[in-house]
């Protein structure tokens, strides 16, 4: 039995073409690198010492003036000197980026990274998760509408707080609303 399965179903599942282990495998692994078939224990390139375990990997140099990633798949150590030389004489290098943004609400210290921030859709300024509804910040978009009951909640309710801010914070002032009383039981 060369291929795989069993006598009853010989086209079901093959062998693991590790030559330690040969297990019949019912759901084998085909390497992308070797092309070879693998059991579950054996299916990553190092566990079977793949030859070809880095046909899809991509390199990084990142620059130490910008912090900016360049790719450097298929350099050798000359190519990647020169294409981050040719990088610091270009304009896309700037050294002010190399200062992480932060969540521009005031008082939000949060360093914005890729997984972190949100851009508004009305704004479009990127703000921390915290801060990402145009609610949780100073949206300069006033014209955010509900859809269903198609009043326009935010224009009053900064319009309120606007009010509020020239009266001074000593004074309170009292914001009508159109919505009825809840009455607590």
């Amino acid at each position: 039995m060369v291929g795989g399965g069993t006598e009853a179903f010989p086209d079901l599942g093959e062998h693991c073409q590790n030559p330690d282990c040969k297990l019949l495998d019912f759901l084998p692994f085909t390497c992308d690198g070797c092309k070879l078939v693998f059991c579950l224990e054996h299916r990553s390139y190092k566990s079977h010492d793949c030859p070809k375990s880095d046909h899809g990997s991509r390199t990084v140099s990142i620059c130490e003036t910008c912090s900016v990633a360049i790719e450097t798949t298929g350099f050798d150590e000359e190519g990647i000197k020169s294409l981050l030389e040719k990088h610091e004489r270009s304009k896309d290098c700037d050294p002010k980026k190399k200062k992480k943004p932060i969540c521009p609400v005031k008082r939000c210290k949060e360093i914005l990274s890729f997984a972190n921030n949100m851009t508004c859709k009305d704004c479009g300024v990127k703000f921390c998760l915290k801060h990402r509804f145009p609610t949780d910040h100073v949206c300069n978009k006033k014209t955010i509408t509900m859809t269903s009951a198609g009043t326009k909640w935010n224009e009053k309710f900064m319009e309120a707080l606007s009010l509020r801010n020239e009266k001074g914070c000593g004074k309170r002032t009292s914001v009508s609303s159109s919505s009825p009383s809840v009455r607590s039981f």
